[in-house]
């Protein structure tokens, strides 16, 4: 199902960023009182009275010409364009100011569902400064605190109203859907048009050209495909500005949307800890993934080059040693078309479905080859497994209790499936329950 997305707007320092992570849960956005801290989109899942929806916080918009104001305004624009419903923050105890009526005059053109939450409503004295803010012209404002959570409740019901039905995605059932991740400078956009043996996407060596996610959809062997390019990650101790800081969201969105993930490393540089970072997007997200090593035509080679290359990615990434390997050269497209069958077999193994009989098979067997070890001041006994889903093949363990369950004798079972199905790239994801 498509989810509905929910876009905060507003002048600097009115608490847009506040509001954003009193919706989420978490603390996921920069808090300061310095103006414009914010600038790039920042989006997030979240739910409210059972309905889901995605949120993003943008930057303060503003009059005056300050720094990076033109990318904070088109960053804010592209996130009203793209948006359900909007929530224009205003700032209460500052009352209605020039910035907060040239906002309103970008909203009356995007014809979409507007709610004004008046923040810094913190006290009953101050509630009635939400009057003023009548003069916009887009319907009654709602009082709310986003340090407090006071009308936070409210502000949610209004959004769920306006929010549109939720509608099942156009995409059709037989489409992969694929991104192109990694580290900055790694050759992701060539291998992008590469793929689609046309240039659709800039192609520098400057790092983080690439600033959005793109799709494109097309069609290689009368299989339907969208592959999704992504703005380049950057380790977080590297980071200083927000908007670079931030450009992590692209990726893990277009990670979200995706069945595939494609890891790109750099042949002619190795592996880094970046490479490290970039993935574990991928796997905490639990979708397919390939390594794809490019610039390998830049890469001095003999006879033993590529395996030694691989032992080293299987050191690197030791958890990943399910995921299959490609060497290519986007800037050549030496062995690029090699991609498209792993992806297909990858996609095959993320789809896969176990029959339950076959399945506890397994499970009885692995359990008599070797029984669980006491942990936790038990030891957990597996009465019975069902898959529960796939997209990732996702299994139910029923025992006497999952606190007796040690992560590593899980990490046995999936290799005992392993070792029975071949699951090319896809990951499986345990689900333990007590049986009643």
């Amino acid at each position: 199902m498509k989810q509905s997305l929910v876009a905060i707007v507003g002048a600097p320092s009115v608490g847009k960023s506040t509001i954003f992570n009193r919706i989420i849960g978490e603390r996921k956005s920069i808090i300061e009182t310095q103006r414009g801290v914010t600038r790039d989109r920042i989006y997030s899942k979240t739910s409210w009275l059972t309905k889901n929806f995605n949120v993003v916080d943008t930057g303060g918009i503003e009059l005056e010409n300050r720094p990076f104001q033109e990318q904070i305004r088109m960053q804010a624009e592209i996130a009203i364009d793209e948006a359900d419903v909007i929530v224009f923050v205003t700032d209460g105890k500052l009352g209605l100011t020039d910035d907060d009526n040239f906002i309103a005059s970008i909203l009356y053109r995007c014809n979409k569902p507007i709610i004004v939450a008046v923040n810094k409503i913190d006290s009953g004295e101050l509630k009635n400064n939400i009057y003023e803010f009548y003069s916009l012209g887009l319907g009654g404002p709602i009082a709310v605190s986003g340090v407090h959570g006071i009308g936070i409740g409210d502000l949610l019901d209004e959004v769920i109203k306006n929010l549109p039905k939720e509608s099942e995605e156009e995409v059709e059932d037989d489409e992969i859907k694929f991104c192109i991740i990694g580290r900055p400078n790694v050759g992701k956009s060539s291998l992008y048009n590469a793929l689609l043996n046309e240039t659709r996407v800039i192609v520098s060596n400057i790092e983080g050209t690439t600033r959005d996610a793109i799709d494109t959809h097309f069609i290689h062997d009368e299989q339907k495909y969208c592959v999704i390019d992504t703005a380049g990650l950057k380790k977080r101790g590297k980071i200083y500005e927000s908007i670079d800081k931030y450009a992590a969201i692209r990726c893990l969105k277009a990670i979200d949307d995706s069945d595939v993930a494609i890891l790109v490393i750099d042949g002619e540089k190795g592996i880094t800890e970046q490479d490290k970072h970039v993935v574990g997007y991928a796997m905490e997200s639990k979708k397919a993934i390939i390594i794809c090593v490019n610039k390998w035509d830049l890469v001095k080679k003999d006879n033993n080059t590529m395996n030694e290359f691989t032992k080293q990615i299987r050191a690197h990434f030791k958890f990943l040693d399910y995921v299959p390997v490609v060497y290519v050269s986007a800037l050549t497209k030496s062995r690029v078309n090699n991609l498209f069958p792993l992806i297909d077999q990858v996609y095959e193994s993320y789809c896969f479905k176990i029959q339950t009989s076959t399945l506890n098979t397994i499970l009885q067997e692995a359990q008599i080859m070797n029984e669980t070890p006491e942990f936790n001041g038990g030891r957990c006994k597996i009465y019975f497994g069902q898959q529960v889903g796939s997209k990732p093949l996702t299994i139910a363990l029923f025992c006497n209790d999952p606190e007796y369950m040690h992560f590593s004798y899980l990490r046995y079972l999936e290799n005992k499936i392993r070792d029975s199905f071949e699951l090319i790239g896809s990951p499986i994801n345990f689900v333990l329950r007590k049986r009643k």
